[in-house]
């Protein structure tokens, strides 16, 4: 009887949830100030330059150089956290070992590191004195103050992106595919090909993309072992932050605007690709 009368009340447009309209506007009031607000200041900064203006800030040749750098060095080490995130994530998933659940922890260091103790610890161990960046040099090889190392602390902050959302997707995935792939012939690198990676794509896509944006905006990590050598490691983020010192703040808005669209072309391409896997794989 009660049910009954829930169902009828439920009918009638009664919200069984009590405070929807606190808890929304309150989310709503939120979401203004910590996203959209700032977001729309960035356009509303840039607006007071006109077209040629804007243009010239955003195509000066220092600017066009730290893009270059920005984006390159973003996409590969996105595609580096693709490849090992990815690893990452089955053994955690598929392998029982001592220290898994510590392991698993330690991917979570780059979130709660700050990123300027990172750029410091990792500009140390990849310079020529380093313990590691010494070991390189002798060979020849130079990483600190180069785009090898600007691309090293970009996967460093953006490997728990990758994990982090190919984990729950392969943790969850059924084995009853694989067996039956199994028994019908099916090597395990075709299984993996052909009935895994179509599964987790989406997911490695999604991390792929939030490690690239990630890596285009990263600062304090970067900063250090970049060593901010005009047209050959001045990052993007550095020349905002130098608008800002001289107080050209429609200059720096303009920089970050280019950074902001980049990431939002990206995220719509990623969202896209995903979408269509998914009316590819029902059809």
């Amino acid at each position: 009887m009660e049910q009954q009368i829930v169902k009828i009340k439920n009918k009638r447009g009664v919200r069984v949830i009590p405070g929807f309209g606190l808890s929304m506007g309150v989310t709503l009031s939120m979401l203004s100030v910590l996203v959209l607000i700032p977001l729309a200041s960035i356009f509303i900064s840039a607006a007071r330059l006109d077209f040629h203006e804007f243009i010239d800030v955003v195509t000066w040749r220092q600017i066009v150089s730290g893009y270059v750098v920005s984006f390159s060095c973003a996409f590969f080490a996105a595609l580096v956290n693709a490849v090992f995130g990815l690893i990452l994530a089955w053994v955690l998933v598929r392998y029982d070992f001592p220290g898994k659940r510590f392991m698993d922890g330690m991917i979570e260091l780059p979130f709660a590191l700050p990123t300027a103790v990172a750029g410091i610890s990792l500009t140390y161990l990849y310079s020529d004195q380093g313990w590691i960046g010494s070991v390189f040099d002798k060979a020849g090889v130079k990483i600190a103050y180069t785009r090898i190392g600007i691309t090293i602390a970009m996967v460093f902050v953006g490997i728990p992106f990758v994990v982090r959302t190919v984990q729950p997707v392969l943790s969850k995935l059924d084995r009853q595919y694989e067996e039956a792939a199994m028994m019908l012939g099916a090597g395990r690198v075709r299984i993996f090909f052909k009935v895994i990676l179509p599964e987790l794509f989406p997911a490695l896509l999604a991390g792929f993309g939030l490690a690239f944006a990630r890596g285009i905006g990263e600062y304090g990590s970067v900063v250090f072992i970049a060593g901010n050598i005009p047209y050959k490691t001045q990052i993007a983020p550095l020349l905002i932050m130098t608008k800002l010192e001289q107080y050209k703040y429609a200059d720096a808005t303009a920089i970050a605007l280019v950074l902001l669209a980049a990431s939002f072309i990206l995220m719509l391409l990623i969202n896209s690709v995903q979408i269509y896997m998914q009316k590819f794989s029902k059809a």
